[in-house]
């Protein structure tokens, strides 16, 4: 399966997919797009010798289409990338593009909620839990059925940075598992995760094939 992934920022959910999606393996990252020609995403793909595709406009969904069709994408990822995303891009890729999120959807998401302002609303609501969400995108921000999610507590000395840095474990672990029940299944599919306590955050790279198999479950 050939993955898209599209990213604004330093791209460290990008790096967690590469080192899950080994070069014989069932998934592999074939193509990087970004807003910003400058973004640690983008340095990260040339470093690892993955085409790149820089977004000159984000609202021009034919060139964007364009460059995923010549690609040969089956699976767009969001992985932080924070441009809507056009409705003529979703409907090419409707069901076969998600998106990961820092808050346990539907609270904390929407039209602006990225980053570092995601866990200043968690904490300045006082919420308790936390966590990361997978979701398919549609034509709204962060509305898409919701395909997994990952509780994290909220501590009661937490600010946005460590709240942050605990989210962000989390995502690394689960967006390379859906990516990889998607591969292994042909399709998105909902996952139940069952590791709810860290249990795989010192895997290696090299394991996180088994890691997937013991982390997440389809939900028939």
């Amino acid at each position: 399966m050939k993955i898209a992934v599209f990213a604004s920022g330093g791209g460290s959910n990008l790096e967690a997919l590469l080192n899950a999606c080994h070069r014989s393996g069932p998934a592999r990252v074939a193509l990087v797009v970004s807003n910003r020609a400058d973004s640690g995403a983008v340095a990260k793909a040339r470093t690892a010798h993955i085409a790149t595709s820089i977004v000159g406009d984000p609202r021009d969904g034919a060139a964007i289409v364009r460059a995923l069709d010549e690609a040969g994408t089956d699976l767009v990822v969001l992985a932080g990338y924070l441009k809507l995303i056009p409705p003529s891009v979703v409907a090419a890729y409707r069901g076969r593009m998600i998106n990961i999120h820092p808050s346990l959807l539907p609270a904390f998401g929407g039209e602006g909620m990225y980053g570092k302002r995601v866990h200043q609303a968690v904490l300045a609501r006082g919420a308790t839990v936390s966590g990361a969400t997978v979701h398919l995108v549609d034509e709204e921000f962060d509305r898409g059925r919701i395909v997994a999610q990952w509780p994290v507590p909220v501590m009661a000395d937490d600010t946005p940075e460590t709240l942050a840095q605990r989210v962000l474990a989390v995502e690394h672990q689960l967006l390379p598992a859906v990516v990889l029940t998607a591969a292994h299944r042909g399709r998105v599919e909902a996952l139940r995760v069952s590791a709810p306590d860290f249990a795989f955050k010192n895997a290696a790279a090299a394991d996180l094939t088994e890691v997937w198999r013991g982390l997440a479950s389809p939900i028939e």
